[in-house]
């Protein structure tokens, strides 16, 4: 029986290659054998102030990548977070069973509030609505990234509660965790996830980057001093990230990665690594113009919310029943 799979991005900035990488490959090879459940979630964006017509412009942006990185919207569901309105709602119900100390405890809002003299609301409840996205489809399978654990932590929590409160409901889920390219890190620093949000735009490979921009950023990312191109994250972590990328984008092992530049340096390597990566993203972004001159994407997310708001509806109507809501038809 097909496994429920739900993940979503945020349409807060440009995606990167750690994002196609670290997700949107494996959300591809997910569609071929689960049930799956890919948003842009817009709602969680706007936990920090947005421009509307950034927000509005990236929304179709992420989706479009998502179909343009190989996403079947026939196989797997693809819709924006807001347009299936129980999401908001059963949030607000989840809200209700969360304590505040399990809010207080979560590291991204530990470190997005740092140093703020105001922070907003939505920031610190936004793990229950990501609870919500997870729990509104029964998802088995999440796939997280280190800095993601937690929220999921909280969801398992959130449904236990919910389950042994008002009755056997809610699915348990799991992580799913790949065991290689979950975490792309940045090209200035190692030690940090390649991020969007990065102020730095040399520290990360936007999907819709330029080749020879590409290839400048890849030039100037950071390496260790030596110049042996060798994996060994604990001693080499920048040069062991560029293999990484460079194992994923020439669909080499590590080590035929090794064996090819040993005894080359890092100029060799920087160079080839670069036309990997455009041979792996120039496609990409032909597709993705295509859709967007389209205007297909508009479809997809309609059919992919309409889809989606049948289970999700059936969700919340079932919750609010065993909640003790009183129903709309008598």
């Amino acid at each position: 029986m097909m496994k429920k799979v739900l993940s979503g991005i945020q349409p807060s900035g440009q995606l990167t290659l750690g994002n196609y990488i670290g997700a949107m490959q494996n959300f591809v090879k997910l569609q071929h054998t689960e049930q799956c459940f890919f948003m842009v979630v817009d709602l969680h964006a706007i936990s920090v102030p947005q421009e509307p017509a950034a927000l509005r412009e990236q929304t179709e942006a992420v989706a479009a990548l998502f179909i343009a990185a190989g996403i079947d919207p026939l196989k797997a569901n693809v819709f924006v977070q807001s347009h299936v309105r129980a999401h908001a709602e059963l949030g607000w119900l989840l809200t209700t069973l969360a304590n505040m100390g399990e809010l207080e405890r979560m590291t991204q809002f530990k470190d997005k509030s740092s140093g703020k003299d105001s922070v907003g609301a939505g920031l610190f409840v936004y793990p229950t609505l990501m609870a919500a996205d997870i729990l509104i489809y029964n998802a088995d399978l999440v796939p997280v990234g280190d800095d993601q654990k937690q929220h999921l932590e909280l969801t398992r929590d959130l449904a236990h509660r919910f389950n042994t409160r008002f009755g056997q409901y809610f699915t348990i889920p799991e992580p799913y965790i790949p065991k290689v390219g979950a975490r792309v890190m940045s090209l200035d620093d190692a030690s940090k996830k390649m991020s969007k949000s990065n102020p730095n735009v040399g520290s990360f490979i936007a999907l819709l980057d330029p080749p020879d921009v590409i290839r400048k950023k890849i030039s100037r990312a950071t390496t260790d001093s030596g110049r042996e191109v060798k994996f060994d994250p604990a001693n080499k972590p920048e040069i062991s990230n560029l293999m990484s990328v460079y194992s994923h984008c020439a669909n080499m092992s590590i080590e035929e990665v090794e064996a090819r530049y040993e005894g080359q340096g890092y100029g060799p390597f920087k160079k080839e690594l670069a036309e990997h990566v455009v041979s792996v993203i120039e496609p990409l972004q032909a597709r993705y113009h295509e859709i967007r001159s389209s205007g297909e994407i508009h479809e997809i997310l309609k059919k992919g919310a309409e889809r989606a708001s049948v289970i999700a509806d059936r969700t919340l109507a079932d919750v609010k029943e065993l909640m003790g809501f009183l129903s709309p038809r008598g």
